[in-house]
């Protein structure tokens, strides 16, 4: 099956062809640090985590790059709030933001790029812009003219005279069209600024990524990632300033992720209902967030609230409890459940391709995988032994930590040292249970359970894993 996504700028689910033979040049819009990130950004970047491992899983070279807007309007506001330099603001919180994504097991990008690093790549694509008369200077700024692309609004279907006609008056005199905007902004006292042709000032948003883009990736990607917020005017300025300077189509799939939503209503601080990363994390184990995302299609809203959260935890677990390994006194050689289990594995290894082909439909390839985890849990109730259990739980190991980046060892793992003495303890317990000292028994099992040690009896045996 060919890999199909979906492409904001058609409105259709189209064949992966990518620029380069089995190459994926990926440019996602990063945050912008200005204070803590939320949930909502690292939503955003496990979505492109997740692609991405898929699309390595598939074969390609994944050249990814994610950008920090480390000088912005919202940065300096932040930074004289508090009393700060703004650079010094923004280094604080992109070191953080490296921090969280690690924990969340996201792949490192091939580079970060960050706008004060690029401000030579961004005069000069302004002066390119100027000489091909679609941007102006004036008083030390510059502005795109919208009017000169013919194709203005063709991601976010929106209409040029449309737009024009309902348009308020600018508060910016100086423009020759409401719509323009700003690709270099003349500086003011006490921000960051750089000189130009134009005099001190500092880069706009937009021309940014454009910059970036161009610097680190070349004219022309295969896939820009970002969330629907920048759909407009974000990234449909990015097509008119780039598209007008390279003549060329700037991104072939144009990606976008839905929103996370708090009880209905979009996560900003603006509601005043943000939940940062770093709140998340001491609550949750950080697989739990991806699994929520997993859980979802990427292009939809995301629920965030208590009972997604648990029901993402009770998932996690539901993974992690296949990579039990089979009963000591295991000794079934039925070939009828071995088969059964085979047959299980050939299903989940084709239909999670071909699900994840479709427009990386995870939630569709999860199903899959929770099929296979009820074919090891029977197998390993029939009593199969390890052997047997061997090829699904590597299929399920390679599926679902490989290519979707979830841990399912880690809790297993993290109390090695501790698991000679619940072996015992699950001995002296069996032994009670013989002699029928079931209250003791019990206690035990409680006391077990208070320390994250859960007891499963079978018929034959008893054994144990972390919570």
């Amino acid at each position: 099956m060919v890999q199909k996504i979906y492409n904001t700028l058609t409105r259709l689910k189209e064949p992966l062809e990518t620029i380069h033979p089995d190459v994926v040049l990926m440019y996602v819009c990063g945050p912008t640090v200005y204070d803590k990130a939320h949930v909502g950004h690292a939503m955003s970047t496990l979505v492109y985590d997740i692609l991405r491992r898929y699309l390595e899983y598939q074969g390609y070279e994944v050249q990814h790059v994610m950008n920090y807007t480390d000088v912005d309007d919202k940065v300096i506001i932040r930074a004289n709030e508090l009393g700060v330099d703004p650079l010094d603001l923004a280094e604080e919180y992109i070191k953080e933001y490296a921090s969280h994504i690690k924990a969340l097991n996201v792949l490192p990008a091939t580079v970060y790029p960050r706008a004060t690093q690029e401000i030579p790549k961004i005069i000069s694509m302004v002066e390119g812009l100027i000489d091909g008369d679609y941007a102006y200077p004036v008083d030390g700024d510059v502005f795109y003219r919208v009017a000169r692309k013919d194709d203005y609004g063709k991601l976010s279907g929106r209409k040029l005279d449309e737009m024009q006609a309902g348009a308020r008056i600018d508060v910016n005199e100086l423009k020759e069209n409401p719509l323009d905007f700003v690709l270099w902004k003349s500086s003011k006292p006490g921000e960051p600024s750089w000189d130009s042709p134009w005099g001190q000032g500092r880069p706009g948003w937009h021309i940014e990524c454009s910059a970036m883009n161009l610097h680190h990736l070349g004219e022309q990607i295969d896939i820009h990632g970002g969330g629907t917020d920048l759909i407009f005017p974000h990234h449909e300025n990015e097509i008119a300033q780039t598209e007008s300077l390279t003549r060329k189509p700037f991104a072939r799939y144009w990606v976008h992720n839905g929103m996370l939503q708090f009880s209905g209503d979009k996560m900003s601080k603006s509601l005043g209902n943000i939940v940062s990363i770093e709140d998340f994390l001491d609550q949750h184990d950080p697989d739990t967030l991806r699994m929520m995302v997993l859980n979802a299609s990427y292009r939809s809203p995301l629920t965030f609230n208590e009972e997604v959260i648990a029901q993402a935890e009770s998932n996690l677990e539901r993974l992690r409890s296949a990579l039990r390994p089979a009963s000591r006194e295991a000794s079934s050689t039925s070939d009828e459940s071995r088969e059964a289990l085979k047959a299980q594995v050939n299903k989940t290894r084709q239909g999670f391709i071909e699900a994840m082909d479709d427009d990386f439909n995870t939630a569709g390839a999860l199903g899959l995988l929770f099929e296979l985890v009820r074919g090891i849990n029977q197998a390993r109730d029939a009593n199969l032994d390890q052997s047997s259990l061997d090829q699904a739980q590597n299929l399920l190991r390679e599926l679902a930590e490989d290519v979707f980046g979830l841990r399912l060892e880690r809790a297993e793992t993290e109390g090695v040292q501790a698991a000679p003495f619940i072996d015992l303890l699950v001995e002296l317990r069996r032994q009670l249970r013989e002699q029928k000292q079931w209250e003791l028994s019990d206690q035990l099992r409680d006391q077990l359970a208070e320390l994250g040690v859960l007891l499963e009896d079978s018929k034959d045996s008893t054994t144990w894993r972390w919570k």
